[in-house]
């Protein structure tokens, strides 16, 4: 198992090590990436979301309800978590601490999901459905709150907030909405529940933009890591620590709570097990926001993932 974790690990270090390299050599201009950014961000992300989630039948997707109740509720119980403490305790900006937060609370089911949940309980196509339902949760029901925030303090430095009133919520939810790698998931799922499928020569076309999804984010992120340093310290431990053993067992409560068992208790408890996302680091590079402890969490819970996920894979096998 511990093969199979790494074999699903390595092409996300090959991948984020090339970036690095290639910002390190500045074959890549590490200080300036707002085209790379545009590319992941408004085109390649959302393309593959929407994809996943326009080819998942939506009976498929309303049977996966306790699974989809399960992520959600252990992503906001994190979120809130997380989001408090970076900013009562240790005094974060409201920017840095969303991009912490959203780093913490989503994990990477891009490029994880499949590899450990078919190596669990087998390739299938109830393992893509789960895999593709998880992706559609955070992108749907989890970056908003992230893109809220950073809206909401760009607007404040360009003196268009003034107060964080009940007012300018609309106004700052609609332009986190209308961003590609928002309304694509959306509309996939739209499309879904009311019957629409794609024609097979839609979904062709946008095919090579989904592919490159992850590895342009990947990519990406090594180049935005290439231009910091790592460091190490409270809040990072903290973070890494909720986001690999914390929050597991957080999801874990909620399943036994909800009385779950079998293949849905699995799914739940080790997608929420997986390390850290790169969605919040490349949000936040999007709106100017550099949190280098999100960018050590992100790299600590990587690498530490090879130890907690055998853990779980261990400790569900009887549920």
């Amino acid at each position: 198992m511990t093969y199979i974790i790494i074999h699903a690990l390595a092409p996300i270090f090959v991948i984020m090590l090339l970036g690095f390299y290639a910002g390190k050599a500045k074959m890549v201009d590490n200080q300036n990436v707002s085209l790379l950014n545009i590319f992941v961000m408004d085109f390649a992300l959302p393309a593959a979301l929407f994809s996943a989630t326009v080819q998942t039948p939506w009976l498929g997707i309303v049977q996966q309800s306790p699974l989809i109740v399960v992520l959600v509720l252990a992503m906001w119980l994190t979120y809130a978590a997380i989001y408090f403490v970076s900013t009562r305790l240790f005094h974060k900006s409201p920017q840095d601490a969303a991009v912490l937060t959203l780093t913490v609370a989503l994990p990477n089911y891009a490029a994880l999901g499949l590899p450990i949940l078919g190596s669990v309980l087998g390739e299938s196509p109830g393992t893509s459905l789960s895999v593709a339902v998880s992706i559609a949760c955070g992108s749907v029901l989890m970056t908003p709150f992230c893109l809220l925030i950073l809206e909401r303090e760009k607007a404040r430095a360009a003196g268009g907030v003034q107060q964080a009133g009940a007012r300018m919520l609309p106004l700052l939810m609609w332009r986190s909405v209308i961003k590609p790698i928002v309304w694509g998931p959306l509309l996939g799922v739209v499309l879904s529940a009311v019957g629409v499928r794609m024609p097979e020569m839609v979904l062709a076309a946008i095919k090579p933009l989904g592919l490159a999804a992850t590895a342009a984010a990947l990519f990406l992120t090594g180049v935005i890591l290439s231009a910091r340093r790592l460091q190490i310290n409270a809040s990072v431990l903290l973070a890494s620590v909720t986001k690999l053993l914390i929050q597991p067992f957080i999801a874990w409560g909620i399943v036994l709570a909800l009385g779950l068992h079998g293949s849905v208790a699995i799914t739940a408890i080790l997608m929420i097990a997986l390390s850290a996302g790169f969605f919040g680091i490349v949000f936040g590079n999007r709106f100017g926001v550099q949190s280098p402890d999100a960018e050590a969490t992100l790299l600590i819970s990587s690498v530490l993932c090879i130890l907690t996920l055998p853990l779980f894979i261990t400790l569900t096998a009887g549920l």
